[in-house]
């Protein structure tokens, strides 16, 4: 019985060679799922702060009166540049004239473009050009400080529609009255004043 018990004992303890051979192979050309790895934030490391920028401009603000023709007429070209002169604008960028702070021509205090698109004054067609009338408009933050250029650009509007027996307008079209050019001047300083405090 020993003997026998040997031999069954033999028999079911399985050797470490063929036995397993004989066993299903893993099939390696099943594809393997593949581990995802998801990338976590980093906790740890200190908040990434912007680079400190540079002082953003202020916001432009345009400020646009009109002078017109009567009676939906126009004024000849040349007469129209000789009165612009007249008031200490000079023709230069854009084709258009300009009132500068001094003899600055980076320094634009106010413009006048023509009411006919583009809006630039060919110099050397002028006599034969039949212009309705013009945008006279200034650009904040300008050169100078903004009510004042309001003002000049005022007394230039008012110069024009007098020796052109214009009219003068503001940016909508209609007639521009005392109470409106208080307003357009009132909107410039809070402007500024929004600015300065930003």
């Amino acid at each position: 019985r020993a003997a026998k018990a040997k031999d069954s004992s033999e028999r079911v303890e399985p050797s470490m060679g063929g036995d397993f051979a004989d066993e299903e192979p893993v099939d390696q050309s099943l594809p393997q799922e593949p581990m995802l790895v998801t990338p976590e934030p980093q906790v740890d490391e200190q908040p990434i702060e912007p680079a400190a920028e540079p002082e953003e401009a202020p916001k432009q603000k345009i400020v646009t009166l009109r002078v017109v023709a009567r009676n939906q007429g126009a004024f000849a070209g040349d007469e129209l540049a000789l009165s612009l002169r007249g008031i200490g604008m000079r023709h230069g960028k854009m084709g258009i004239f300009h009132r500068f702070d001094g003899n600055d021509e980076d320094k634009i205090i106010f413009s006048a473009a023509s009411l006919v698109e583009p809006g630039s004054f060919d110099l050397k067609n002028l006599k034969q050009q039949q212009i309705p009338g013009i945008s006279l408009f200034m650009i904040l933050p300008g050169p100078v400080e903004g009510a004042q250029a309001f003002d000049l650009m005022m007394v230039a509007a008012r110069a024009l529609s007098q020796s052109l027996n214009a009219e003068l307008l503001d940016e909508t079209g209609s007639t521009l009255s005392i109470q409106r050019e208080r307003y357009l001047r009132e909107e410039i300083v809070q402007y500024e004043t929004s600015n300065l405090v930003a």
